[in-house]
């Protein structure tokens, strides 16, 4: 896990770029991402956490149903987000905590949502053991993230961003979080990569006590 100065110093990045986050998203939600937001959050149930919510884009994507929590680390992407909701009129309860370390007992939540942030966790590793951690036997862990390529020329351009985004605001380019849940164990239900392999969503089941694979 990296040092809390280096948790400090990404955090301070993202406090600064909260307010053109929207922004950026927006745009690359139209140029990459399409309707993944809406194919995670549609099938959110029960109680739900998503992990890094960062200013709520995910808001208006969730079943009414759904008994939502939210966690962030950076106080002014939380501060937008806790905005929107009430914008909204959505009940959730939306705290500061880590990623990394989370602050629920094992079992709590029925779904775990991700969306755009494992690229930049320090620790992604980490993050989805705590994700696994606090899924239900049963629940499911839904993902969508940028990825290292599937074309090799695109893998080299990703290298050279990584030499700068690293660095900079802790993104990576080079990520495989399915390699991250399957050494969970969770079972890959859905998998679908597109836009030159660079983004990937996945929907995953923690196994219940008694299944096949658990």
């Amino acid at each position: 896990m990296p040092a809390p100065r280096s948790n400090e110093r990404l955090r301070r990045y993202w406090d600064k770029h909260a307010r053109s986050y929207d922004r950026q998203m927006r745009f690359l939600d139209r140029t990459l991402f399409g309707e993944s937001r809406t194919w995670v959050c549609s099938q959110a149930t029960g109680d739900v956490l998503e992990v890094a919510i960062g200013t709520g884009l995910n808001l208006p994507f969730y079943p009414p149903d759904v008994r939502l929590t939210g966690i962030e680390w950076s106080p002014q992407m939380l501060a937008i987000a806790r905005r929107r909701a009430e914008e909204l009129g959505r009940t959730a309860d939306l705290r500061e905590a880590d990623a990394q370390a989370l602050p629920f007992p094992d079992a709590a939540f029925d779904t775990v949502v991700c969306t755009l942030s494992l690229c930049a966790i320090p620790d992604d590793q980490r993050a989805v053991a705590e994700m696994s951690r606090v899924l239900k036997p049963g629940g499911r862990l839904l993902l969508l993230d940028h990825i290292a390529s599937s074309a090799w020329p695109v893998r080299a351009i990703q290298r050279l961003f990584e030499l700068v985004t690293v660095p900079l605001g802790g993104e990576h380019f080079m990520r495989r979080p399915l390699r991250r849940v399957q050494a969970e164990g969770l079972q890959i239900e859905q998998r679908d990569r597109f836009t030159l392999g660079i983004v990937e969503r996945l929907a995953a089941r923690k196994p219940a006590p008694g299944s096949a694979d658990g």
